[in-house]
């Protein structure tokens, strides 16, 4: 599946709740049907600069594709976290660094989200795009 695909596929998942209460709490479900993160990646260099909660991303990069698994401390967070990762997992550096996140404007996040949550927001892909370009970098050396 294309990163656009997973993310015409959340839309379609948000799209069936009309009421933000719903929204979050799908947002929630989603955070929890994320498995944990192995306790030996929540270390202080998986930690996010910039959240608010506490959120460990861990990147594996094999066969060409970096597969994230993370964890929060907040259930929202946990939650848009998840969604980032079934949006951004299993695709190469280039296809995480070129993707165009569409998904967030169209479901309605970033204008739910507190400041301090927006912000976290944009942390979470910036280290997502980071590790794409430190395997990227690597591959290419």
């Amino acid at each position: 599946m294309t990163i656009n695909e997973a993310q015409d596929e959340v839309i379609e998942e948000f799209s069936d709740f009309t009421d933000w209460m719903d929204k979050y709490q799908l947002l929630i479900d989603l955070g929890n049907e994320q498995q944990p993160l192995d306790e030996r990646y929540k270390v202080e260099s998986n930690l996010i600069d910039g959240c608010q909660s506490r959120v460990w991303l861990q990147a594996d990069y094999h066969d060409g594709v970096i597969d994230f698994s993370a964890e929060s401390d907040a259930l929202i967070v946990k939650g848009i976290i998840a969604l980032l990762i079934r949006v951004l997992s299993g695709h190469t550096p280039d296809e995480i660094i070129d993707a165009d996140l569409y998904f967030i404007e169209k479901i309605g996040l970033r204008e739910h989200l507190s400041p301090t949550r927006s912000n976290g927001l944009l942390a979470m892909i910036k280290q997502m795009r980071m590790y794409a370009l430190a395997f990227k970098t690597k591959q290419s050396m």
